[in-house]
C-alpha cells in the first residue's frame, strides 16, 4: 500500500514537472516565434490562398484557429501540448509497469534545450515533432491494451497522427514509415517478407498525403522541387568541373556556379538574395517554363552522368548538416526574435527567454546538438535491440529516428538544427528504452552492449577531435 502511494506520488510530482517545463516553453516564447517561414505561412493562413512552398495543411490548420485567436499563439500551444503529450505518454507508459526510473527519464528527454527551445517557435518541423511524439507515446499504449476494442482506437489515433505528420514534410514518410508498420496488426508483420511488403506498402500511402493535401486545399505550385534541383546541380557542376546546368544564357557557367554554389545550402541560388545567382531560382524555373522540359530528367541525368561527383556534393553537404566534421558553428542553432511582421507580432525578452536560449546555444556545441550523434545513437540501439524485452517499441522509434536522419543524406537544401529535432529525440527515447531494458537484465550482454555503444563513440571522438585541430 505504502508503495502505490509513493508511485502516485511520485508520479503527480512527474507530471507537475512536465506541466511546468510546457508552460516555461510558452511564457519564455509567447505568443510563438515567428520565423520568416511562418510569417509567409500566417499570411496565406489569413487570405486562404495557398502555394505549396511551405506545407497548405499547416496553414489550412492555422486558418481554422485564427477565429480562436489570432496570430501565432494557437500553433505554439497546439505544438507544445503535442510534444509533452506524446513524452507524458510514454513517461505514464513506462510509469505503470512499473519502471519509474525509465518514466523519469522518458519525461526528461523533453528538456532537451534544443527541443525547449524550437518548440518555441512555429514551425513545420516542430509540429511534426509533436505529432510523431504524440504518435509514439499512443504506440507505447497500443501494447499495454487489454480491452477489447481500445488498442484498434489507440492505433488508429495515432495512425491519424503519422498521415498528419506526413503532411508537413516531403520527407516525413521516413519517420513515419517504421512507427506505421508497429500499428499495424501483428500478423502482417510475423514474417520478414511480411515486414518488408508492409513498410513497401506504407512508405507508398505515406508520401500521398503531402501532395493529396495541396490537390484538395488548391495550392498553388511554387516550383519548390526545385530548390532540389538547383542545389544538386550547382553540387555536381562544382565537384565535377562539367557544367549540369541547363542552358540559361550564362557566360562561363562553371565560373558563374563556383561563386553561387556553397555546400552548406541552396539559398544563394533563391529568389530572395541580392544580387540574384543567374543559374539561380527564376531563371531556371522560366527555363523550364519555356521549354516545357522536365527538371526532374535533367537532375537524373545529371546524377547518372557523374555519380561520383553527386556523392561528393551530398557528403559534404551532409556532414555540415549533421555537425560531424566541422570547425565553426554553422548557424545559429535556434532564432531568439521573430521576423519583421505587418501583424507586429514578437516574443519578448526575460530572463527566462535568455535561460533557455542560452542553454539550447550552449548545448549545440556539444554531442547534445550534433544531428550526427543522434543518428548513431539510433544505429547503436538497433545493435542492441535484438536481446531487449522492449525491442517491438524500441525497434521502431530507432528505425525512424535513422531513417530520418539519413534521409537528409538525400533529401536536404539547408543546414538548420530544427530538420534533426525528431532525429534527436527519438534517439534519445529509444536509447532511454533500452538502456532501461538492459540495466534490468540479470546478465548484460557486454560484447553487444560494446559494438552498440562503438559508433556513437567514434563519431563523437573523431568530432571532437577534428573540432580541436
Amino acid at each position: 500500500m505504502a508503495g502505490s502511494r509513493q508511485r502516485a506520488s511520485g508520479a503527480i510530482a512527474l507530471s507537475a514537472a512536465m506541466l511546468a517545463a510546457a508552460a516555461a516553453t510558452l511564457m519564455a516564447y509567447w505568443p510563438g516565434l515567428m520565423t520568416w517561414d511562418a510569417v509567409r505561412q500566417y499570411g496565406q493562413a489569413i487570405d486562404g490562398d495557398y502555394d505549396d512552398w511551405h506545407p497548405p495543411a499547416m496553414e489550412w490548420l492555422w486558418r481554422q484557429l485564427i477565429p480562436i485567436h489570432a496570430g501565432p499563439a494557437p500553433m505554439l500551444v497546439l505544438q507544445v501540448a503535442l510534444y509533452w503529450i506524446g513524452l507524458g505518454l510514454l513517461s505514464a507508459w513506462a510509469w505503470r509497469r512499473p519502471r519509474p526510473g525509465l518514466g523519469v527519464a522518458l519525461a526528461s528527454v523533453g528538456l532537451l534545450p534544443l527541443g525547449m527551445a524550437l518548440m518555441g517557435a512555429v514551425l513545420k518541423d516542430c509540429l511534426m515533432t509533436g505529432a510523431l511524439l504524440a504518435a509514439t507515446g499512443l504506440l507505447a499504449w497500443t501494447r499495454e491494451a487489454r480491452r477489447a476494442g481500445v488498442r484498434p482506437l489507440l492505433a488508429g489515433l495515432a495512425l491519424a497522427l503519422l498521415l498528419a505528420a506526413a503532411t508537413l514534410r516531403f520527407n516525413a514518410f521516413l519517420a513515419c514509415m517504421p512507427l506505421a508498420v508497429a500499428l499495424l496488426p501483428a500478423r502482417w508483420r510475423d514474417r520478414p517478407w511480411k515486414v518488408a511488403a508492409t513498410a513497401i506498402v506504407a512508405t507508398a500511402l505515406l508520401m500521398v498525403p503531402l501532395p493529396l493535401a495541396n490537390r484538395l486545399l488548391h495550392a498553388e505550385r511554387s516550383g519548390v522541387e526545385l530548390s532540389l534541383v538547383i542545389f544538386d546541380l550547382g553540387g555536381i557542376t562544382e565537384e565535377s568541373g562539367t557544367n549540369v546546368f541547363p542552358a540559361l544564357g550564362v557566360a562561363n557557367p562553371i565560373a558563374v556556379n563556383h561563386r553561387c554554389y556553397s555546400a552548406v545550402k541552396w539559398d544563394p541560388y533563391s529568389n530572395w538574395v541580392d544580387p540574384p545567382c543567374p543559374l539561380g531560382f527564376e531563371p531556371f524555373r522560366a527555363w523550364a517554363a519555356r521549354t516545357h522540359a522536365s527538371p526532374t530528367r535533367l537532375w537524373a541525368g545529371a546524377i547518372l552522368a557523374h555519380p561520383l561527383a553527386y556523392a561528393l556534393h551530398r557528403l559534404h553537404h551532409f556532414n555540415i548538416n549533421t555537425r560531424f566534421l566541422v570547425h565553426d558553428p554553422v548557424e545559429r542553432a535556434v532564432q531568439v526574435q521573430s521576423a519583421p511582421n505587418d501583424w507586429h507580432y514578437t516574443v519578448h525578452p526575460g530572463p527566462l527567454l535568455s535561460a533557455i536560449d542560452a542553454a539550447a546555444t550552449a548545448s549545440a556545441g556539444t554531442p547534445l546538438g550534433w544531428p550526427i550523434a543522434g543518428i548513431t545513437l539510433a544505429l547503436g540501439v538497433l545493435i542492441a535491440a535484438p536481446r531487449l524485452a522492449s525491442r517491438p517499441l524500441i525497434v521502431p522509434i530507432a528505425l525512424s529516428s535513422l531513417f530520418y536522419g539519413l534521409g537528409y543524406g538525400v533529401f536536404s537544401v539547408a543546414a538548420e538544427l530544427r530538420y534533426h529535432l525528431w532525429t534527436m529525440l527519438a534517439a534519445l527515447i529509444a536509447a532511454a528504452i533500452a538502456g532501461a531494458d538492459l540495466y534490468a537484465m540479470p546478465v548484460r550482454p557486454w560484447r553487444r552492449i560494446g559494438w552498440a555503444a562503438a559508433p556513437l563513440v567514434l563519431v563523437v571522438v573523431a568530432a571532437s577531435a577534428f573540432r580541436l585541430s
